[in-house]
C-alpha cells in the first residue's frame, strides 16, 4: 500500500517547533516535504543545545525527519523566482512567520494563487492575523500563560507551572496538519486551493474543552488541583510505599472494583462514597483515606492488585521507563534513524498506524543538501543557472 499522502508536495518555510512538527506529521504519512531555509543559517533549532549528533541538534532531529532541505534567499528577487517555480509544482506552502512578513516577501497567498490557483497556504502565528497582540512575539511558555493552561496546572497553593509537553506549540502544529489534509480533500472536490490561518493561542484555548465549558456555564474559575479531576473522584496520583501511581475511577463500577482491590469492601457501601457525586462532595475525606492506604504497600504490589480487578491504573513512568515499556515498543513508538557518519539513532515513532503502509524514517536533512537535486530534477534548471544563482547568493 502506498503512503496516504504520496504525491503531495509541501514547501515548509517554518522554523522552531510548531511548524516543523506539523510538517513532519505530513511527511510521516508520505508527503514530500521540502524544507526551505536561509542560506548559511537554516532553522535556528539546528544549533539548539545541549545535545548534538554530527553537529546537528537533537532538538532539530526530533521534528524534521523524512524531509528534504533547500536553501533560498527569499529576500532576493532571483531567489524569490526560484520559490515561485517551486510553488507551481507544489500543493501546500506552510509557514509560521509573523503576520505581515509574507506580504513583505511577496509570497503571501494572494500572490501565490496567481501562480498556482490550487495552492494551499497554511500560516501558523502566535496570536492570529488581527487584534491587539497580532505583532507580539511569543513562544510555548507565553502561549501557555496567556491561554490559561498554566493557571490550573500544578498543585494547590504552589506557583503556576508549565505543562512539561509544549502544548502551546504542539496544539497549533496538529491543528495545522489536520487543516492541510482537510483542504487537500476539499480541493479534490472544488479544484481550488485556499488560505488557512491557525494561531497558537486559539489552538491552546480550544484544548480547554470541558474545563472552559464549566466556567462559561457556572462562572467558577478553575484552580490547580494537581493530578486530580474536577468531576471524577478518585482520579489522581497517590504515593505508595516506594513510587507514585495513578488510579482513574471513572464509573461506580470501578469504585466497587477498587474497594475489592484494596481489601476495603466496606467502603463500597459507605453512604459518603456510594456514587461519584457523593465521592466528589466528600473528596477530602476519601482522598485522605486512600492516601494512607496506598502508603502501606509497594507500588508494584498495588498495580498487580488493581490490574487483577480491572481498575484503570498506571505507574508514573519517567522517560527512560517509557522508552523501555513493552506496550510502547510493541506499538513501534521507538524507531531508528540512520544518521550518515554516525549510525543508528533511536527516535520516536509515528503514532498513526495505517494497515498495509510501511513506516518510513529518513534522517533529517543537512542544511541545503538537496538544493541542486531539487532545482535540476524538479525544476529542470541547467547546471549553469544553478551556479549563477549560487554566485548571486540567491540560493
Amino acid at each position: 500500500m502506498s503512503m496516504l499522502l504520496d504525491g503531495v508536495r509541501v514547501l515548509d518555510l517554518s522554523q522552531m517547533l510548531a511548524g516543523p512538527f506539523g510538517t513532519m506529521m505530513l511527511a510521516d504519512l508520505g508527503a514530500e516535504v521540502i524544507k526551505i531555509e536561509t542560506p548559511g543559517e537554516g532553522d535556528r533549532t539546528r544549533s539548539m543545545g545541549p545535545h548534538f549528533i554530527n553537529g546537528t541538534s537533537a532538538y532539530f532531529i526530533s521534528i524534521n525527519r523524512n524531509k528534504k532541505s533547500i536553501t533560498i534567499n527569499l529576500k532576493d528577487d532571483a531567489g524569490r523566482q526560484v520559490f515561485y517555480d517551486l510553488v507551481r509544482r507544489s500543493d501546500v506552502v506552510f509557514d509560521n512567520f509573523r503576520p505581515g512578513v509574507l506580504e513583505r516577501l511577496k509570497i503571501d497567498h494572494e500572490t501565490l494563487k496567481t501562480i498556482n490557483p490550487r495552492i494551499i497556504s497554511v500560516s501558523i502565528s502566535a496570536y492570529g492575523t488581527k487584534g491587539p497582540y497580532r505583532d507580539h512575539p511569543a513562544f510555548d511558555l507565553t502561549i501557555q500563560a496567556l491561554g490559561g493552561a498554566m493557571s490550573y496546572t500544578g498543585e494547590p497553593g504552589r506557583d503556576p507551572v508549565r505543562m512539561g509537553i509544549p502544548m502551546g506549540d504542539l496544539a497549533g502544529a496538529m491543528f495545522a496538519a489536520y487543516s492541510v489534509v482537510s483542504a487537500l480533500y476539499s480541493r479534490e472536490k472544488n479544484g481550488t486551493g485556499c488560505k488557512i490561518d491557525v494561531s497558537l493561542i486559539d489552538s491552546l484555548v480550544a484544548l480547554h474543552t470541558y474545563v472552559a465549558q464549566y466556567y462559561l456555564f457556572s462562572g467558577q474559575v478553575p484552580q490547580p488541583i494537581g493530578s486530580a479531576h474536577q468531576s471524577v473522584v478518585p482520579y489522581q496520583a497517590f504515593r505508595t510505599k516506594d513510587i507514585h501511581i495513578v488510579i482513574a475511577v471513572y464509573t461506580d463500577k470501578f469504585w466497587d472494583l477498587l474497594c475489592k482491590a484494596l481489601d476495603r469492601k466496606e467502603f463500597a457501601g459507605d453512604p459518603r462514597f456510594s456514587d461519584n457525586e457523593k465521592r466528589r462532595e466528600n473528596r477530602q475525606a476519601l482522598i485522605q483515606i486512600l492516601a494512607e492506604t496506598f502508603k502501606a504497600r509497594p507500588g508494584a504490589e498495588w498495580l498487580e492488585r488493581l490490574n487483577k480487578e480491572g481498575v484503570p491504573c498506571a505507574p508514573i513512568n519517567t522517560i527512560d521507563m517509557v522508552a523501555a515499556d513493552p506496550q510502547v515498543l510493541m506499538n513501534g513508538m521507538i524507531a531508528e534513524l540512520d544518521i550518515p557518519g554516525y549510525g543508528r539513532l533511536k527516535t520516536l515513532g509515528n503514532p498513526v498506524k495505517v494497515r498495509g503502509m510501511t513506516e518510513k524514517y529518513d534522517a533529517p536533512p543537512e542544511l541545503g543538501c538537496q538544493t541542486a537535486d531539487i532545482l535540476s530534477g524538479l525544476l529542470g534548471y541547467p547546471k549553469e543557472k544553478i551556479d549563477e544563482l549560487k554566485a548571486k547568493k540567491a540560493i
